[in-house]
Formats: C-alpha cells, structure tokens, sequence
C-alpha cells in the first residue's frame, strides 16, 4: 500500500473513532450529526436531497431517519404541494443538539491539529481539499480493473 494511502486510512480512522466517541455523548450513532447538520443548515429537506448532501444513499438516510425520529430528534410529514414527498424536519431536540455537537466537533479538531501552526494549518486544508476534488473525480469515472493484477 502507498505511504499516503495506508496514513491517510489509519488517520480516517482514528479520527472517525474519536468523532464517533465524541456524538455518543450526545447520544447520536455514527453519522447522525451530518444529518442534523443537513437539517440544521436546511430543515425540512427531502430524505433524497439529505442523501445527496451527504453522499449517502437515500435508504441510507431513511434507515437513519427512523431511529432519529424514535430519539424524537426529527419528525417527517408529507410536503404541503406534493403529498407523495415526505420531509424531514428538526424537533426542538434535535435543533437543541446544535450547539453542543458543534462545540464537540471543533474541539476535537482543535485538539488534532493543535501541534500544526497556523501556516501548517492552511497548508493541510489546501492540500485535502485538492485530494478530495481528485478523489470524488476519479468517483464518477468508470474505474478500468483490466490493468489490476489476477
């Protein structure tokens, strides 16, 4: 495996556990935060357009919309012009949840990235915001497995 690879996989990781430990103290499961930051940003967005706001399939949104809605964090109703939509609004839980999570979220990336300097800070958000355009490129390309070893 390449250096940038296996690094980046081990720092997913970590980080994804630390973030993961940090949202169950608010009682959220692994990825309910970037739903309610969806609704957050938007409140009463389609299940389909949460989906492709966070890159996630919508069943996968519907999946995680149930358990959030049996947390009482969000309710769905059938949209007001279009009865065959139904929308995904915040409770006053949910929307309650912001601040905290928030607050949770930039510690930790303060505690991360705390030994970069300011410069060093720039310089990795440049370079994972360019990684990241030519990773979610190569996503939409038809991926050629004829080169690849049998």
């Amino acid at each position: 495996m390449s250096e940038f690879l296996d690094l980046h996989g081990r720092t997913s990781k970590v980080l994804r556990a630390l973030s993961d430990a940090g949202m169950r103290r608010h009682g959220l499961h692994v990825g309910q935060n970037h739903l309610l930051a969806a609704l957050w940003e938007q409140d009463g967005m389609t299940p389909g357009a949460v989906a492709a706001a966070l890159s996630v399939t919508t069943p996968t949104v519907v999946k995680m919309a149930d358990r959030m809605t049996a947390a009482g964090l969000l309710t769905r109703r059938r949209d007001d012009r279009d009865n065959r939509l139904v929308r995904l609004w915040l409770t006053e839980e949910g929307r309650a949840l912001q601040k905290p999570v928030e607050a949770e979220r930039r510690a930790l990336e303060e505690k991360v990235t705390a030994d970069l300097t300011v410069a060093e800070r720039a310089v990795l958000m440049s370079a994972l915001t360019k990684v990241h355009r030519a990773a979610s490129e190569l996503l939409s390309e038809p991926i050629d497995y004829s080169d690849s070893a049998s």
